[in-house]
């Protein structure tokens, strides 16, 4: 099974809905955002919460390819956005830790 990451990786979304939701991610508040858009009650783990709303986004994708007039593109780009921005906290959370430099103590004469 691909890890979580790497199936975003692979997903292929028209360009200007991807920029918007890139944007959209800046302002991104998880306490806020994601309980709207996966019920309300206790957040799930930014994994579980990106699977989750991997599923809702292809169910919104395969609307969108089909021109079904129940969809919404609101919505699309907020389950976007928060795709985009979970993936970014899931990210950080695996990176390993940068070394710290040395602080270089400035000094004045």
């Amino acid at each position: 099974m691909q890890d979580i990451l790497t199936m975003l990786n692979t997903l292929h979304r028209p360009r200007l809905m991807m920029r918007a939701a890139r944007i959209g991610a800046q302002d991104y508040r998880r306490a806020a955002h994601l309980p709207r858009l996966l019920g309300y009650g206790v957040l799930p783990r930014h994994g579980a919460a990106l699977l989750k709303l991997m599923d809702i986004e292809a169910a919104l994708e395969e609307q969108r390819a089909q021109s079904d007039a129940s969809y919404s593109l609101i919505r699309h780009l907020d389950v976007l956005i928060a795709m985009v921005a979970e993936a970014r906290i899931l990210r950080r959370a695996q990176a390993p830790a940068q070394p710290q430099a040395p602080a270089v103590l400035g000094v004045v004469t």
